[in-house]
């Protein structure tokens, strides 16, 4: 089943980390290949969490493909975790967790594992889908850079 695992060391509090990749709304806006994204609920969790349900559709030249996912905003902890719903896979998972160092430097770890419904699905698109979501934890450190040194600077 293929995987991904990264941990970046960050110049962003854990908290702002964790609030950038909470808005999801906004992952069409600066997301490679994240073509849509639609919350069909939100609804707070035990323990101040807030859960949604979310149709998040990926694409890259002729290939698009919409998932349904459960994603657990979990702030106090710092982490956010998601869980598949129905769409293209057997199986998806995926997880971010924040730790802070400072007030203003923080480790971020992405973790996701996939495996598509069919052997013929996961050889047409595994290559798109891996590129994909190896391009995910650079691109909300990017987003990071350029959201809050507008706030520093404002």
């Amino acid at each position: 089943m293929p995987q991904f695992n990264t941990k970046r060391r960050v110049r962003h509090s854990a908290a702002e980390m964790f609030d950038l990749v909470a808005d999801v709304e906004r992952y069409p806006e600066f997301l490679p290949f994240c073509r849509e994204l639609i919350v069909r609920q939100r609804s707070p969790g035990a323990d101040g969490t807030e859960i949604l349900v979310a149709d998040l559709t990926v694409a890259y030249k002729m290939i698009h493909e919409s998932f349904r996912s459960r994603v657990i905003l979990d702030k106090p902890n710092l982490r956010i975790m998601v869980n598949y719903l129905r769409g293209p896979f057997r199986h998806l998972e995926n997880s971010w967790t924040f730790r802070p160092l400072s007030e203003d430097t923080s480790d971020v770890t992405f973790f996701i594992e996939y495996e598509f419904k069919s052997r013929t699905l996961g050889l047409l698109m595994g290559a798109m889908f891996d590129v994909v979501f190896r391009s995910y934890a650079s691109a909300f450190e990017k987003r990071a850079d350029v959201i809050y040194a507008r706030t520093a600077q404002a």
